[in-house]
């Protein structure tokens, strides 16, 4: 019962954003929030296809933070969402530069990042390594803390809203019906 409420209240809180963007949340019981028609989301999908979250992109961006389970600190995967609908990486960034130098090993040293970002240090991925993708497996755990940021929407604590036993969720871009 506990859970539910958290979901309901977390619910409650993605839908009021500042833009006045709405962000589909699913809970337990019931289906998704409908979101606006014609435009694309990023939608956030359980194994079973359940949606867990859904938020209207209001350009072609988005970023996934998380907790580095080794550095123990918020590092972010931004992407840029292609024409044809799938998304490439673009961008990673951290709170501590090591994540970026030695977790993701880029060739290019991090940068500071601009004022105003959520994170210290950003750099670009490794561009011998191209990341593009159809749809995306992330682990959606209270350890990774996994959140989804949409520019002008509030973000969205992935971790919290997961429901079963399966951390798994697949993260795709898909037409608002």
């Amino acid at each position: 019962m506990a859970r539910h409420l958290l979901l309901a209240v977390v619910a409650v809180l993605a839908t009021g954003t500042a833009a006045g963007v709405a962000v589909a949340v699913a809970t337990a019981e019931g289906g998704p929030v409908a979101v606006g028609e014609g435009a694309r989301a990023v939608t956030v999908r359980a194994p079973d296809g359940a949606v867990v979250a859904r938020v209207p992109l209001d350009g072609s961006t988005f970023a996934v933070g998380y907790r580095n389970s080794i550095y123990r600190t918020l590092a972010e995967e931004r992407y840029r969402v292609l024409p044809d609908g799938r998304f490439e990486l673009v961008e990673l960034a951290a709170e501590q530069v090591a994540v970026l130098e030695e977790y993701y090993a880029v060739p290019d040293p991090p940068r500071p990042a601009p004022p105003g970002d959520r994170m210290a240090y950003v750099v670009p991925p490794d561009p011998a390594r191209p990341a593009v993708f159809d749809e995306l497996n992330i682990a959606a755990t209270d350890l990774g803390e996994r959140t989804l940021h949409v520019p002008g929407a509030e973000p969205v604590p992935i971790w919290q809203l997961v429901v079963t036993d399966d951390p798994t969720v697949i993260l795709d871009i898909e037409e608002n019906r």
